[in-house]
């Protein structure tokens, strides 16, 4: 009778096992089914962790497209970052063309008023001009008594499209209540070299306003600073660097976001704000504010909301645009009742 084959197959197996051969001879458990373990001993951690090895090992595909996956989304992201960069960019430089609208000055040098200096400060980009206009009057004039006689002086910023030299004979006034003038210019105005932006035309008030009150015929103490429009702003953010007896706000806006929310533009991106109402808000110089009731450019809610955040303070309506003003009895009026309150005219 033919052998069982099952027979013959079992004494082979069990000599093999009895007689020490490795273990690579028996039969293996088919590895699709881990259930199986035939004459091995139960797996151990090392077997499971050869196991989970190989289990990885059999997916190579899936770990590349892991590993691709994130170099794009790390390239995305980076594109992404580039991309707003640049477009921040974009909103400071379109930001800055509509803030700062310079006037430049024609190829000769304009010439001073009799008696004026100028002075002259280097910066990046080439160099800042301002003038120092003299008192006028009997108590500009040094006596017997007070040889070195101190006076106050006006510190004076201007809008934008206009230069200093516009301005000396439009503030003589101020210099017929015995008081000096300092018309510093912005950066790329005028005959200023330069890029202006808030931090760099605060820095160059303020070195001039120093320079200022070092000379012994000047009284620090009864500093005057008055703004026009964008000045406005220049010499509240000033006000916060150097100490001033008076501030007058001629057609000034609150801060720069509240004038592009006219326009939709996010608070956010503006890297100047000029905030003339939190300058108000904290401070307690006594401040006197002009405006025209009929300014579209700087509308007169302006005016109101800066006058509701100042401790001290006094608002003159006129009725006028943003540009036309009328500098008559009733402008300078205030002015000198404000500066009279304020200790400057003695």
């Amino acid at each position: 009778a033919a052998p069982d084959q099952s027979a013959l197959d079992r004494p082979v197996a069990i000599s093999n096992w009895a007689s020490g051969a490795t273990r690579r001879v028996e039969r293996k458990p088919d590895r699709r089914d881990p259930g199986e373990v035939g004459l091995r001993r139960p797996p151990g951690p090392c077997d499971r962790q050869q196991l989970l090895c190989q289990h990885r090992r059999r997916a190579p595909a899936a770990v590349t497209e892991v590993a691709r996956s994130r170099s794009t989304s790390q390239l995305l992201l980076l594109a992404c970052a580039l991309a707003l960069s640049t477009g921040c960019e974009a909103i400071y430089q379109v930001q800055s063309d509509y803030l700062y609208q310079p006037q430049h000055a024609s190829s000769e040098v304009p010439p001073l008023p009799e008696g004026a200096e100028r002075w002259w400060l280097e910066v990046e980009g080439g160099q800042v001009e301002a003038w120092v206009l003299p008192p006028l009057g009997p108590t500009a004039a040094p006596t017997l008594d007070s040889p070195r006689r101190a006076t106050g002086a006006v510190v004076f910023a201007h809008g934008n499209r206009e230069r200093i030299e516009t301005w000396s004979e439009e503030l003589l006034p101020y210099r017929e209540m015995g008081l000096a003038v300092l018309l510093p210019e912005y950066r790329s105005y005028g005959s200023s070299g330069g890029t202006p932006s808030e931090a760099a035309i605060v820095a160059d008030f303020a070195h001039f306003v120093d320079r200022l009150s070092d000379r012994p015929d000047i009284d620090p103490t009864r500093l005057v600073f008055h703004g026009r429009s964008l000045g406005g702003g220049v010499v509240g953010a000033l006000s916060t660097e150097r100490r001033c007896a008076a501030l007058i706000l001629e057609s000034t806006f609150t801060n720069v976001p509240d004038m592009g929310s006219r326009f939709m533009a996010p608070a956010g991106i503006f890297r100047d704000r000029f905030d003339t109402r939190a300058v108000l808000l904290r401070g307690y110089t006594p401040t006197l504010i002009l405006h025209g009731t009929e300014d579209v450019t700087i509308p007169f809610q302006h005016a109101l909301e800066l006058r509701r955040r100042a401790w001290d303070s006094r608002l003159v309506a006129f009725h006028a645009g943003h540009g036309d003003l009328p500098r008559g009895r009733r402008y300078w009026d205030a002015i000198r009742a404000h500066l009279e309150s304020a200790g400057v005219i003695r």
